[in-house]
Order: structure tokens, then sequence, then C-alpha cells
């Protein structure tokens, strides 16, 4: 098992982190910690160009683990934060801990909860914790002949990364075998796609649910609700999220202690029975079936985006007192206080996207300054500020009801202007 950094100071104020990635995510994480009491240094690689003016961009690519080791050690760097899943699953937390710096995220042996569905499908049958019925594959006949017996609707997931597009929730058998064929055959998300995981659909209401996660304790963030699809009403293909609502389930308090008890607990066992220690954010996709019980769609190992846009900003604990005693094992003495506010975040997105986006459009605005807008995909140029991904920008609004903090995000979306822009009209709905 690998043993955790021992504290070798208190958290300090001017404490130097260093933030790995470049999404809304990400900067959503920077600005909240830039808004902590310790006035940390902060540090973001690659960063994109709204974060500048709160953070150093350092040019390293989130997937470069050794380059940023070496820069953190360099740096004097206190804590390494990781966003993403690639890192994590590339081991970037074992290497930082094998060269003595505190990190916050789980080691590359436990970040399989989300780099393999089929690992996390097995650990989650060998530890009882309620998911749907499943089977793996590798060979496409045997898949579709699976398919062809149980009928439609049924969940096709290619079994590795696939930047949250790699779950096909099919309607027809039909749509299934395509979805088959495109994966183990056409290779649609490469070595990603080896193994495909076939799943029973669920019925219910869909929550994200994050916990702070330190081996020995979990302590839960507020549910909030992401939106997949592409288009309102939930249709067309999965993205990587179209926009959030936080908090939800308010009115079922009890499904909070049922997940930790039922779900996280049990998975935490039996990491530990396989001598893997898990650190940082555990996130649980859940879907609450109609005779309320909890049901696990998938494990991230890292904050949910574009849920983190809307959960952060409503904590009003310290983020980086939070993160700091996760890396260290002692979120024993920590506790999380939230807003009874309201957050909803729209995305903005390229035309095109999720299947081809198209980028370099510029990108203006004519919102005001205390308006809160996290930078997804975009970039520089000349002094332009455009488009360069699928999800171009995360706008997010407050309100006392979730009704009034849907009207702040919408209109702080409609004063953001870029050709082909994409965007749901029923966020919060």
């Amino acid at each position: 098992m690998q043993q955790p950094v021992q504290q070798r100071e208190q958290l300090r104020r001017g404490c130097r982190v260093l933030v790995v990635g470049q999404g809304a995510r990400e900067h959503a994480i920077v600005w909240t910690l830039h808004h902590s009491r310790f006035e940390p240094k902060l540090f973001v690689a690659p960063g994109n160009p709204g974060m500048e003016g709160i953070c150093t961009r350092v040019p390293i690519a989130a997937h470069d683990v050794h380059e940023l080791v070496s820069f953190a050690l360099e740096a004097h760097i206190d804590l390494v934060v990781i966003g993403p899943e690639a890192p994590l699953s590339l081991g970037l937390v074992d290497e930082c801990l094998k060269h003595g710096i505190p990190a916050f995220g789980p080691t590359k042996a436990a970040a399989q909860l989300e780099s393999s569905k089929a690992f996390a499908k097995d650990l989650m049958k060998k530890a009882g914790v309620p998911t749907a019925v499943y089977e793996v594959f590798t060979d496409a006949a045997k898949a579709r002949a699976y398919v062809e017996a149980h009928g439609a609707p049924i969940v096709v997931k290619a079994d590795g990364l696939a930047a949250g597009k790699g779950v096909i929730v099919a309607q027809t058998t039909q749509e299934a075998c395509n979805a088959i064929d495109d994966i183990l055959i056409g290779q649609r998300f490469g070595e990603s796609g080896n193994r495909v995981v076939i799943e029973s659909f669920l019925e219910g209401q869909e929550a994200s649910l994050m916990f702070f996660v330190d081996d020995e304790l979990a302590l839960p963030m507020v549910p909030a609700r992401d939106y997949k699809r592409i288009g309102e009403g939930n249709t067309g293909p999965n993205t990587g999220g179209m926009g959030s609502v936080a908090p939800v389930l308010r009115d079922r308090p009890e499904i909070v202690a049922e997940v930790e008890r039922t779900i996280v607990q049990p998975v935490l066992r039996e990491l530990k029975a396989r001598e893997i220690t898990y650190q940082g954010v555990l996130y649980v996709g859940l879907m609450v079936t109609r005779d309320g019980r909890p049901m696990v769609i998938e494990f991230n190992a890292r904050f949910g985006d574009p849920e983190t846009e809307v959960v952060l900003p409503l904590l009003r604990t310290d983020l980086l007192q939070v993160m700091w005693a996760t890396a260290h094992h002692a979120l024993r003495d920590v506790r999380l206080e939230w807003s009874t506010g309201h957050a909803v975040c729209v995305v903005l997105a390229a035309p095109g996207y999720p299947e081809k986006p198209v980028v370099g459009q510029p990108i203006q605005f004519a919102h005001g300054p205390s308006d809160l807008v996290f930078h997804a995909g975009t970039t520089s140029d000349n002094g332009v500020l455009k488009t360069s991904g699928g999800r171009v920008l995360t706008v997010v609004g407050f309100g006392t009801t979730r009704r009034e903090a849907q009207g702040v995000a919408y209109r702080i979306a409609e004063n953001i202007y870029f050709d082909g822009k994409q965007i749901r009209r029923d966020i919060g709905n």
C-alpha cells in the first residue's frame, strides 16, 4: 500500500500550490483557492486565458508527468492539485508522493475507479454496491448477441477514459449494436474502447454526489445534477456536460447518508483489501430509482465538470484548508460549511460539438465585472480571445432560489457572443 506523505509543516499563508489542468473545472478550483484566507501563491499548468491575473500559468501539458514533477520540485511547490482524469490515470500522484510532494488526488491504482469501468464494476460487485447489471466484452459479435438477448433501452460504455463521451444510452437494439461496432471495431475511442461494458438501463432521478476522501474519512459535498445530452429535453449524444445545478435532493437528505453507507464506505473497504489507498475526490454518479434507492451509474476519481463550477462556489469552508487536510490525511479536523443558496451553470459550446467542434471564432463579452465566467476552451491569439475547444465557457448564476440563479446564468450567457454558439435553454428546469 502506498504510504501517505507525512505532514512536513502546517498550512501557512503564502504556500505554493500547483493546479494541473486547463478547463472550466480547473478555473473554478483556481478561482476558489484565490479566495483562500491563506493567500496561496498559485500556479497552473497549463491553464487558460481566463485564469490570468489570479495565478501564474506554466506551459506544461497536464499529461506530462515528468515535467510537472520537475517543475514542482524546482518551484518548491507545497501542494499539487490534479483536476483532470488523464494525469491521475498516468500516475502523477504516485510520482509526486515518490518525491515527497503532497498531492490532492488518488494514485494510479485508485484512479482505476474511473479509468476502467470494468475494474469499477468488478469492485462494486465484490463490495456489494448497488449498480446496474452488466457484462464486459472484447468481442463485438458476443456483445451484440448479449444486446439482442436483453433488448433495449440498454447502456453501452467504452471501458476506458473517453472525455465523457464514451457512454451511449441506446434506445433500440440497433443503436446499441452500432455503438458496439463503433467502439470495438471502429476504435472510436482508441485503446479506451478495447473493451465495452454493457449495462441494464436504470430509470429515476440522476444526481452527482462528490466526497472529499482521505482514506479514513469521507465528507460529502452538496449534491448536484449534470445535464449530459447536447439537446434540450435530454436529447442527442452525450457530451462532457452542458450545465449543472446545485443543490439537489434537498427534500431527500437521507440519500447522502445512504450513499456514504452503502456505496462509499464499501468501496473504500474493498480498495483497502486490495492494498489501495484512496484520497482526493470521489465522484459518485447516481441514479435514485423510483423506489428511492441510490444506485451507481459511474465513478470519477476527481471533481466533476461542470458540477465543480456550481459546487465549489457554494463552499464556505476554505478550500485550501480542505485540500491540505485531505492530502495529509487529516480530514477529521475539517468541518464543511455550505451556502444556503442555489447555483446554476450553463455551458457555451462550439458549433459541431460534441462530434466535430469548429474552433477559432473570436469571442465578444458584454457581461459585468461581477459576473462569474469560467473558461474551458479558449485561447489568446495576438490579444484576441478565441474558441479553442468543444466546451468554450461556463457561466454561473447564484440566487436564493434555483429559478433566480437560472435567470442570472442565462442573462450572462446572452451577453457572450461567438459564431455558432451552442447552448441548452433548459438547464435548471
